[in-house]
């Protein structure tokens, strides 16, 4: 537990250094495979998981325990886990699978303390007549509702 303790205390320190960046995930193995996964406000750089590595890598004695270190941005096709990444993301399209397994998308226009809104662009048949008519309409979605969020890719 010592060495998982030394390990999560260099990455508090390291991002408390670097308040634009949030840790996502820090896997450690039985095999002492570290895993950090990081996310920032502006999007991860290579420099970012260089400097990580090197303020774990450079205060660890590999003499006395014997390590693999992986730092990475969380890729595009990952899911949002946390409102920080909801907050970097307003204005992409998201999709949105909820826990009854019913899925919604749109436009992310506002993150909440407990939710986000999605603005929802759709064609519905008209009450009276033939044809359709274009609709708009914002969705509050609380984050205890959400099984998945996606940013949908755009070209």
């Amino acid at each position: 537990m010592e060495f998982k303790n030394k390990i999560e205390s260099l990455l508090n320190d390291f991002l408390a250094e670097r308040q634009d960046l949030f840790l996502l995930e820090l896997k450690i193995s039985s095999g002492d495979d570290i895993t950090v996964v990081l996310d920032g406000d502006s999007g991860v750089t290579l420099q970012d998981c260089l400097d990580a590595s090197r303020a774990i890598e450079f205060n660890m004695d590999r003499e006395a325990h014997d390590f693999s270190l992986q730092v990475m941005s969380a890729g595009i096709s990952e899911p949002l886990t946390m409102p920080r990444q909801y907050k970097k993301n307003l204005g992409r399209e998201l999709v949105v699978v909820l826990i009854d397994d019913s899925s919604v998308s749109g436009e992310l226009v506002q993150v909440h303390e407990d939710g986000f809104s999605l603005l929802m662009r759709y064609r519905k048949p008209k009450e009276i007549g033939k044809g359709k008519v274009d609709v708009e309409e914002e969705k509050v979605i609380p984050f205890t509702e959400v099984k998945k969020a996606l940013v949908t890719i755009k070209f």
